[in-house]
């Protein structure tokens, strides 16, 4: 059987566990974002004219996007 063990004599270690699982998960959320703007901006490079005007977009437009780090929205 699975059973949780809760620490219940020490609070503060609960918490602390607590926020670093909370760091962790939102570390995990950035990266997983920052991977996702890397795919679509690889995408959107792929585009020629045609396509780039399809979705609205002009090249320098296409271009300003692509070149921004990934970090960037």
């Amino acid at each position: 059987m699975n059973e949780r063990i809760v620490c219940e004599a020490s609070p503060r270690i609960a918490a602390a566990e607590l926020r670093v699982s909370a760091i962790l998960y939102q570390a995990i959320c950035t990266a997983l974002l920052w991977a996702e703007r890397v795919r679509q901006r690889r995408h959107l490079a792929r585009l020629d004219a045609r396509l780039l005007d399809d979705i609205g977009l002009t090249a320098t437009e296409a271009e300003t996007e692509i070149d921004k780090p990934f970090w960037r929205a």
